[in-house]
């Protein structure tokens, strides 16, 4: 099965707070956002449209959406994407949800990684197109 990948055409901002920080109702007012909070801190994922003050702040991420729903059955779909864009030098901030994956890689990198993960196999379309 080829695995497709939707690019998301908006920028985050991943941004670190202490664990007890009152989040603003913004946060929640956004379209997509993704909040980890640890004894250590409290990690919150939103568009860079959105301003917050943070104690730091990493903006322009891009981000691919694994197309799913996948199944809790399948396995190594991360590790892949990750190894893929490990080989040409790309970090990656990974996020999981109950459906599926999420890689955000620095805007800078984005069109190294289309091209990597098009040579690994990988379909690779806008957010908005059909699969």
């Amino acid at each position: 099965m080829r695995m497709t990948l939707a690019v998301h055409p908006r920028q985050y901002t991943i941004h670190s707070f202490s664990p007890n920080t009152q989040l603003p109702s913004e946060v929640f007012a956004e379209e997509v956002y993704f909040i980890g909070r640890t004894e250590e801190g409290l990690t919150v994922v939103v568009s860079s449209e959105l301003e917050l003050d943070s104690l730091e702040q990493e903006p322009h991420w891009c981000c691919f959406e694994v197309l799913g729903p996948l199944g809790f059955s399948m396995t190594g779909i991360l590790s892949k994407i990750s190894g893929t864009l490990a080989d040409v030098q790309i970090s990656i901030f990974a996020l999981s949800t109950f459906d599926t994956d999420y890689i955000l890689v620095k805007k800078n990198c984005l069109q190294s990684a289309v091209a990597a993960l098009k040579k690994a196999g990988y379909k690779i379309i806008e957010s908005n197109e059909a699969p």
